[in-house]
């Protein structure tokens, strides 16, 4: 078989079980040679992904949101294959920030039909209707033992961590950015800054800080700019530091977020660098692609043009 889809019906608030059947009809009606699979628990779509990959499918196909992607991203870079592999994305979930970050479509139909439409022209060729891009590679700290991981958008510690920590609680569908600004409503009125060590392409910083977020893609939170300068083919990560901020001058900056401006502001750093080591005396938490991973200390580097990608044509 031509193609794995990987399934998370549970992405979306559920949505991705209620579309999958058009989706199916989508690619079945337009000649895609495949097979499916559905997630069932965490972790499963990147078990899923590593094997498909060893069997020879020559495109996975992810159906859910970031998480999902993320998930068999990781499974398709640790499984050897991803030089000869690509990575369809049919975006159902929630906040979908990669997708922006890619520029792709959110709609369903047209990502199928990105998918479809590659495949009819060039004859299953995928080196013809994909282009490679950029990943991270983390390393952090799960009970006490070292892990590794990679992540496709971006990852973070300090208050988005602990934001997205309290955003996966949220069980309801309240649109796109709904479940990061009722974490972020959660958090605020308890979060006290970190002091952290930071060490930036060998530079050694010690600081007080709000949070620290290490981007591949633009976009994280349900649609917030977060680095307004980020590229996933620029073979660098954007690391945006935000310093020693109180909290009613969070909330007056974090409007400016969305349209990518609050990197002017006095608190607030960012640079590109290719590998970051962060550390604290303090518990920090660690997200990447928006779901919580471990924690601290925190390493983490860019993989360059480690990602075969489906693109348009």
């Amino acid at each position: 078989m031509f193609a794995k889809v990987i399934v998370n019906p549970a992405a979306g608030a559920r949505a991705t079980s209620r579309a999958w059947p058009k989706i199916k009809s989508i690619l079945e009606g337009d000649g895609l040679p495949f097979d499916y699979q559905f997630t069932e628990s965490a972790g499963h779509a990147a078990v899923l992904a590593r094997k498909a990959a060893q069997d020879g499918y020559r495109i996975l196909i992810a159906v859910g949101g970031d998480g999902t992607v993320s998930e068999i991203a990781h499974g398709l870079l640790s499984s050897g294959q991803a030089g000869t592999v690509a990575l369809g994305i049919i975006g159902t979930g929630t906040g979908n920030d990669l997708i922006r970050s890619l520029g792709l479509s959110r709609d369903y139909n047209s990502a199928c039909r990105l998918i479809t439409s590659g495949y009819q022209k060039h004859a299953g060729r995928i080196e013809e209707w994909s282009t490679c891009i950029d990943a991270g590679w983390v390393e952090y700290t799960v009970g006490g033992e070292r892990r590794t991981r990679y992540f496709v958008n971006g990852a973070g510690v300090g208050f988005d961590a602990e934001v997205a920590d309290a955003a996966s609680r949220v069980r309801w569908r309240l649109g796109h950015a709904a479940p990061f600004l009722m974490g972020l409503l959660r958090v605020l009125p308890l979060y006290r800054n970190k002091q952290v060590r930071l060490t930036i392409d060998g530079r050694i910083e010690n600081r007080c800080v709000l949070s620290i977020v290490v981007s591949n893609g633009a976009y994280f939170g349900g649609g917030m700019k977060i680095a307004p300068t980020a590229s996933l083919v620029d073979r660098k990560l954007d690391l945006v530091v935000i310093g020693d901020a109180g909290k009613l001058e969070l909330l007056r900056v974090f409007p400016r977020v969305y349209l990518g401006t609050h990197t002017g502001h006095p608190k607030v750093r960012a640079e590109k660098v290719e590998d970051v080591a962060i550390s604290s005396d303090e518990r920090i938490l660690l997200q990447a692609d928006g779901e919580i991973v471990g924690e601290g200390p925190v390493s983490l580097r860019i993989v360059p043009q480690a990602l075969r990608l489906v693109c348009k044509t």
